[in-house]
């Protein structure tokens, strides 16, 4: 798309009019919160000016996006996909991420669906309807969350691009279950000022895409880079591991076999692949449940007045569970628990040092929205069992790209999940390039 807007083959403005064609004749009123057609329709205007000139703002300039609501879009109020903040005033400024898409030239259509206040791995929201997802026209099943949204506008094919925001696998879950490519970034890659937060210990951002090369496009111009340089790493070089214990645990028999079979096709490309013992990841998880999540105790400091009036009433009640999980949790636990956070950090960097670890993005495929919605002890069992390998990656601060892999027996999508330690993203991405056909099959 961005080749054809810079060889003057199609124009922003007709991309932006078949963006809101598409979002209508797919006919899902639960996908966007709220569209921005004259913000876009500008936008496009200035792009073509750019193209026209021989000036373009970025090598992505004139592409269009959505954005999780998440993001402040000014003159817009944030919702973060709940109803209590319907009549948040609105917002005076762009996201600081939003204003460098702006910059790079990308064209934004509109925000999209979440968890509310981003807290659930499935993506049901009771207040904006659940997106569907797109790989299952027949039955209504999970888009994954929190940025469920993001997952399904790509995985429809109405924009080539969303970006959404990760606090446990919000990026990496929607991905696998809609069958698109997802990459959390290191945290303090990007700022993330004008984002609502959820947990300011863990949060981090990254887009959702087609492939990993739109991916790294991305990463590139919204870093203020007017194209990417990145290039695929030799298989040989590569060091990929896997581990022992907990993430390879209770999978669904799809993605098993989904992630054997590419395991298996990534040592046919000359890649070595070995089975290591992490047993750090098995503390990790004990460390989790010892405590409160780290994520509900700074969620009740955001929320803590919210759920003490009459808004507590008005909000998922599967959310506010959550985030009360955090009420009892006391300042010697918060020391006690960030001391262990940053004691298994070091171990588990120590152990991967220049390895990218593989695994399954999550231990089963996209269920079916109606039991979930019926039994809240079901959604939560649900809701870990889907969390699980990502929140791994974010409480040990990993960065890590989920792609395709495979599907199951309902032709449901299956996600391989690549990590590496804070700040390799450079080394992540170049792997993933490398790696990504194989990975597909």
């Amino acid at each position: 798309m961005a080749e054809d807007l810079r060889a003057g083959r199609c124009d922003p403005l007709d991309l932006v009019a078949e963006v809101y064609d598409r979002i209508e004749a797919y006919g899902d009123d639960a996908l966007f919160i709220r569209l921005t057609r004259p913000r876009a329709e500008a936008e496009a205007r200035a792009a073509r000016e750019r193209l026209r000139a021989g000036l373009p703002a970025s090598c992505l300039d004139g592409v269009p996006l959505a954005w999780k609501d998440l993001f402040d879009l000014k003159g817009t109020a944030t919702t973060a996909g709940s109803a209590v903040l319907l009549d948040a005033a609105p917002a005076t400024r762009d996201a600081a991420l939003v204003h460098a898409g702006m910059r790079a030239g990308l064209v934004t259509v509109g925000a999209v669906n979440m968890t509310e206040f981003a807290f659930s791995g499935i993506g049901i929201n009771p207040h904006f309807g659940t997106p569907r997802n797109p790989c299952d026209r027949a039955v209504h099943r999970s888009p994954g969350g929190s940025s469920s949204g993001s997952g399904a506008v790509v995985a429809a094919g109405i924009v080539p691009l969303s970006i959404g925001t990760d606090t446990g696998g919000s990026v990496r879950i929607p991905a696998a279950f809609n069958g698109v490519v997802g990459y959390k970034t290191s945290t303090g890659r990007f700022p993330m000022a004008g984002t609502f937060p959820l947990s300011r210990s863990l949060d981090t951002l990254g887009p959702l895409a087609r492939t990993v090369e739109d991916c790294v496009l991305a990463d590139a111009v919204l870093r203020g880079h007017a194209d990417a340089d990145l290039r695929g790493a030799d298989p040989a070089a590569l060091n990929l591991v896997v581990p022992d214990v907990v993430m390879l645990d209770d999978l669904d028999p799809g993605v098993a076999a989904a992630f054997e079979a590419s395991l298996a096709r990534i040592a046919a490309t000359g890649a070595r692949v070995r089975h290591i013992a992490m047993p750090e990841l098995r503390e990790t998880v004990e460390v989790m449940a010892r405590f409160a999540p780290l994520a509900a105790a700074e969620a009740m400091d955001t929320h803590g007045a919210r759920l003490a009036g009459p808004d507590a009433a008005r909000m998922d009640p599967r959310v506010v569970r959550r985030i009360r999980m955090g009420e009892k949790m006391t300042a010697v636990d918060l020391i006690r628990l960030h001391d262990a956070r940053r004691r298994l950090i070091g171990i588990a960097a120590e152990r991967l040092g220049d390895a990218i670890l593989l695994c399954p993005t999550t231990a089963g495929v996209a269920m079916p929205i109606a039991p979930l919605e019926a039994d809240i002890d079901l959604f939560f069992h649900h809701n870990f069992r889907t969390l699980r390998n990502t929140s791994l990656g974010n409480f040990l601060d990993w960065c890590g790209v989920s792609i395709p892999n495979g599907v199951d027996a309902d032709g449901m999508p299956t996600g391989l999940l690549l990590n590496a330690g804070h700040g390799r993203d450079h080394a992540l991405l170049a792997a993933s390039l490398t790696l990504e056909a194989a990975i597909r099959g």
